[in-house]
């Protein structure tokens, strides 16, 4: 992809639309929704890295009610033109062809490689990878577990999404924020999943969420590890301007 002079390329992460309460959430929403207007004109590309809401579940005909404006202002957006990609995390997994039809949004389960104004970037939510979040990637097994994912779409819409959402609220193992605090580099996990991923070829930027931390970290003197926090305590995001990568906060 190559950047037209004086566009950008955007990256949010963890906003848990629908947590704790729909209510509670709506003011965070409004936010967001604010936020992705205000960069509409000057956005080449948007990159939405998972969680975006607390609890998702496609079933054939239905999915959760809520979030309309959120989904309207995507609509929007990708009616304008503006490419924007979407990352499952942890929390909204079960993605299965919504927004692929309704918003034309392309979803993407795994880490993705892109190549940007000839800048590298290994670009994923960040749930299960690295050598420890042993306790998601136990509970994983089983929300992926194609025979669990077929009984669940067997319980009523009102039932299943009540208990998913009593789930994703609740359960801190679940939810993979139990100990959402820096941990140091030789023990985040991303960090050390980014250097061993450095030992098989450069990138020069590692982006992920689900830590709910803002960070920067060099890797060494080319390649750079962000997290892009969450739009909960931190309201933060990332930006490429074709040649600089910048962790900023909503301002307000």
């Amino acid at each position: 992809m190559a950047l037209p002079k004086g566009k950008k390329v955007y990256f949010a992460s963890d906003n848990h639309l629908g947590a704790p309460t729909r209510k509670d959430s709506l003011p965070r929403e409004k936010k967001f929704v604010a936020w992705l207007d205000s960069i509409k004109d000057d956005a080449a590309a948007i990159f939405l890295m998972g969680d975006l809401f607390d609890f998702w579940f496609e079933y054939k005909t239905v999915v959760p009610k809520g979030f309309t404006r959120t989904l309207g202002k995507l609509a929007e957006l990708s009616d304008m033109g503006i490419p924007i990609t979407y990352f499952v995390g942890n929390h909204d997994l079960w993605m299965n062809g919504y927004f692929e039809e309704e918003l034309n949004i392309p979803v993407y389960h795994k880490p993705q490689q892109f190549l940007i104004n000839d800048t590298s970037f290994f670009i994923g939510h960040g749930d299960g990878l690295g050598p420890h979040d042993k306790g998601f990637k136990r509970m994983k097994k089983v929300f992926t577990n194609p025979v669990a994912q077929w009984f669940f779409k067997w319980l009523h819409p009102d039932l299943g999404v009540r208990l998913g959402q009593h789930l994703s609220v609740n359960n801190k193992i679940i939810s993979g924020e139990a100990d959402a605090k820096f941990l140091g580099e030789d023990k985040e996990w991303l960090i050390l999943y980014a250097k061993r991923k450095l030992e098989e070829r450069h990138y020069d930027h590692f982006i992920f969420g689900h830590r709910h931390l803002p960070l920067e970290i060099k890797l060494n003197e080319k390649s750079t590890y962000t997290n892009l926090g969450d739009w909960i305590s931190y309201f933060t995001y990332a930006v490429f301007d074709g040649e600089k990568l910048s962790l900023e906060k909503l301002e307000g």
